[in-house]
């Protein structure tokens, strides 16, 4: 069955000329993958934003008790 937001967009594009409806789909399928990819790094730094902030303050004592090195970009 289909929802009313697919019924919309199906409404909608019947009222566009055939020869745009194609780049219309087009469009809305790029938008549609940029959706996606936005929420899965979204969810990705979601599960790991712990994991920062634990390294973060891990640095800040390393920091604090002297046992910081500083990186030299010939150990890169």
């Amino acid at each position: 069955m289909e929802s009313s937001t697919t019924m919309t967009m199906i409404k909608i594009l019947e009222t566009i000329l055939k020869e745009l409806q194609e780049q219309v789909v087009e469009h809305m399928r790029y938008y549609i993958e940029d959706i996606l990819e936005e929420t899965k790094w979204n969810e990705s730094f979601s599960k790991s934003q712990n994991k920062l902030v634990a390294a973060a303050r891990k640095a800040r004592k390393e920091i604090k008790e002297g046992k910081a090195v500083p990186l030299s970009q010939d150990a890169l």
